[in-house]
């Protein structure tokens, strides 16, 4: 069941009187892979983001300081994905549905005592559904902390191996996550089926974007025929290898950082007297 993932820092692998005797549930921290299965071009499996969620999640507990207590959760593997629902193979929950698991999933999690929770997510058409959740969460209990991170966000240098035009037009299916499942998965990446396809440069002007400041709505099709945002041609099983260890240590150093978090408090207010 833990795939990927530590077997001893499994959740799902402790009894109910482990989970009631742990030590310091208030600092426990508390990990939640969310990914998504959907399209990810003729050259790779359905199952890209689930993968890359676990990988990397995997990897970086390998290498947690042992003594910070931190569990990841089994894999919530179908995420809001009806951007590549055109495409055969997407499954996909509403932005509704896919809230109501996470907070149902939480509230469980806050009744047996943790009050720290990250989500780890790899699928790059849901951070905001985490967003609204995580607030929401924690307005309804305050002393529940709820970290929404997105897989790619931690201090990483994966720039440094992609070309200014898959830094800057590369978003699914491309070099980089072709590379990562090259890493995590080998026996499931047809190379001979990898292509380069980048949205076309009428679809975009000097304010509006696809991702950006000043975004425009899009689904996949709209802008792929392939299902690929970028160039999967040049990927590596090296460049992989690179990536997935350098995204590891930036998640090494986030867990770490969210068990050293301490509650946010304001200053008394001072008396105008």
């Amino acid at each position: 069941m833990h795939g990927f993932l530590p077997s001893d820092r499994y959740y799902a692998y402790l009894t109910w009187t482990e989970i009631e005797a742990l030590p310091d549930k208030a600092n426990t921290v508390l990990i939640q892979p969310i990914g998504a299965i959907e399209q990810h071009g003729p050259h790779l499996p359905l199952a890209v983001d689930s993968a890359i969620a676990t990988g990397v999640l995997g990897k970086a507990l390998e290498q947690l300081d042992p003594t910070i207590p931190a569990y990841a959760l089994p894999p919530q593997y179908i995420g809001k994905s009806n951007e590549h629902w055109h495409f055969p193979g997407t499954l996909t929950l509403s932005a509704a549905t896919l809230g109501q698991v996470l907070t149902e999933t939480a509230e469980s999690l806050y009744r047996a005592g943790f009050r720290k929770l990250v989500y780890a997510n790899a699928h790059g058409g849901q951070p905001q559904v985490l967003d609204i959740v995580a607030r929401d969460l924690h307005q309804r209990y305050p002393d529940f902390w709820i970290f929404p991170f997105f897989i790619w966000n931690v201090q990483h240098s994966v720039g440094d191996w992609l070309s200014k035009k898959e830094l800057s037009e590369g978003i699914h299916a491309g070099d980089a996550e072709t590379s990562l499942l090259l890493s995590l998965l080998p026996d499931f990446v047809k190379m001979n089926d990898a292509v380069a396809e980048y949205p076309d440069q009428r679809l975009q002007n000097r304010l509006i974007s696809l991702e950006g400041k000043l975004p425009v709505s899009w689904v996949t099709k709209d802008i792929s025929h392939s299902g690929v945002i970028g160039d999967a041609t040049t990927a590596t099983r090296e460049k992989g290898d690179r990536i997935l260890a350098d995204l590891a240590n930036g998640w090494v150093q986030a867990i770490t950082a969210v068990h050293q978090f301490q509650p946010l408090a304001l200053s008394p207010k001072k008396s105008l007297d």
